[in-house]
């Protein structure tokens, strides 16, 4: 087990040193490799997922086929959803892949239900991250519903190259991101390299003017 791994989560870190020595106790760590799946519509999760190391997409399907990334959880984070569906003792409706290789820690559902009960410290932790992440989603549904989708595009670039200059993505992959059909990606980047903004090539789009990219993404 990692050496009082608590300190890496803001929530737990902040928790007693009793409840943290509890926490070190009962929980166990996991290893996946990148393009694993962490979790899929077939399962009903028994413990708790906090992210130790690396970066999880969440996504969904349609029954159409159409992919929509809801939202990704890094390092230092738990998943929403998986609290979500093991306090309903549901499965999941959405697919967790590792874009990374990645290290977890998982608290069984039984632990995780007496450290609920008995600590309120911890109560406070678990479902404020869950609010802060709903609202989250909401802003997903928000975007699709009404946002413009050049708009949102620009953003996501942004979002993806971080401080880099380059997106490693196929228009596919950024039309999952968003929600849409990769069509509407490729004329919407067309558009953009029109305007000298991007340049494409395979699987990889070089950012070239990130001040207009940005002022973009701030006129939603």
């Amino acid at each position: 087990m990692i050496a009082d791994w608590t300190e890496r989560f803001q929530g737990t870190a902040a928790l007693p040193r009793a409840v943290r020595d509890r926490l070190s106790k009962v929980a166990r760590k996991i290893e996946l490799p990148a393009g694993a799946q962490v979790f899929g519509p077939t399962n009903i999760p028994d413990s708790l997922f906090f992210l130790y190391d690396g970066r999880i997409r969440v996504s969904q399907s349609s029954d159409t086929g159409r992919d929509i990334v809801l939202y990704r959880v890094d390092a230092g984070e738990s998943c929403v959803l998986t609290t979500a569906c093991m306090l309903a003792e549901e499965a999941y409706n959405a697919e967790g892949i590792a874009e990374t290789d990645i290290t977890a820690i998982v608290l069984p559902k039984l632990a995780f239900d007496r450290l609920v009960a008995e600590e309120e410290a911890f109560r406070k932790f678990v479902f404020a991250a869950y609010s802060r992440r709903l609202i989250d989603l909401l802003r997903v549904v928000d975007d699709v519903a009404f946002g413009h989708m050049d708009v949102r595009l620009a953003e996501r670039l942004l979002t993806l190259a971080g401080d880099f200059k380059e997106v490693a993505a196929t228009h596919q992959q950024l039309a999952s991101e968003l929600g849409t059909a990769r069509e509407v990606i490729s004329r919407i980047l067309q558009d953009f390299q029109k305007r000298e903004m991007i340049a494409q090539s395979r699987g990889r789009i070089a950012l070239l003017d990130k001040p207009a990219l940005k002022a973009l993404a701030a006129s939603a």
